[in-house]
């Protein structure tokens, strides 16, 4: 599944293309999505500048004067950038929105998790209602953490994956946060320190940011290109590494299943 870094090099991949320009048609294939497909959304978009394309945890938001698209790309879509001659659609290319410029940027899910949604101006659409905030702002930090873990039994993974706490922290960025923070993701979210929720922080920061910016060498595939980024090439201490050798210590990365996600440490570096 596209994570906050993939997602967010989406929205720099395709928004040059689509920032200014007019939607000349929506043109829907397939409207049985996550959730299906408004069926006036091309009546909608029709005419509508693109005035900016912006995140909100993982959703892709397409701002008008009308209102505002909501696009998430689910386990499996994409979006690319299409110049003319616009080639034929495949199996699994359900949306194209057609653009003044000639342009068309077009939504392949194979698997139809995803979504194309609407609000109108000034709304907030019930999706994104309940979220917390992003991870790289400054309305994140280790004292939100803290305030927000206090009286959690849980393992402290499944609450910094919570998208009511923060946004955006996907299971290999949750990894590697805690490995680099030194904390055990089985740890009671409840018993861990100000001063380690604000270590945790600033590495949730840390990760995320290095794989947004290693996300800029794969904008090209966006135009022409299949649209997916993919997971950025990254030295990885854990994720994916269980039973071979911790980086820092020589000893054996252990794997468990926390809320059905594979979970990598170290049990001498992350107590």
């Amino acid at each position: 599944m596209p994570e906050l870094p993939e997602v967010e090099t989406t929205r720099r991949g395709v928004a040059p293309y689509v920032e200014g320009e007019q939607v000349d048609e929506l043109l829907v294939r397939e409207s049985r999505l996550r959730w299906p497909v408004p069926a006036d959304l091309p009546q909608l978009l029709r005419g509508q500048r693109v005035l900016s394309v912006s995140r909100r945890a993982k959703y892709l938001l397409f701002h008008t004067a009308a209102g505002t698209l909501l696009v998430h790309l689910g386990m499996s879509g994409s979006l690319r950038v299409l110049r003319q001659p616009i080639p034929a659609a495949g199996p699994h290319d359900h949306i194209d929105l057609r653009l003044s410029s000639g342009d068309c940027l077009r939504f392949n899910d194979p698997r139809r998790f995803g979504c194309f949604l609407w609000s109108e101006p000034g709304e907030t659409h019930p999706l994104l209602a309940h979220l917390g905030p992003e991870p790289l702002s400054d309305s994140f930090d280790g004292l939100l953490l803290h305030r927000l873990s206090r009286g959690r039994r849980g393992p402290v993974k499944n609450f910094i994956m919570d998208g009511r706490i923060v946004v955006g922290v996907g299971n290999i960025y949750a990894n590697e946060a805690l490995y680099l923070a030194g904390i055990r993701p089985d740890r009671s979210a409840g018993r861990i320190s100000l001063a380690r929720y604000e270590r945790l922080s600033d590495y949730i920061k840390q990760v995320l940011t290095s794989a947004i910016e290693q996300g800029g060498t794969t904008l090209r595939d966006f135009v022409g290109g299949d649209g997916k980024p993919g997971y950025f090439a990254q030295q990885l201490h854990v994720y994916g590494r269980a039973g071979l050798a911790c980086k820092t210590c020589g000893g054996v990365l252990r794997e468990q299943r926390l809320a059905q996600r594979s979970t990598v440490y170290c049990v001498t570096c992350q107590r």
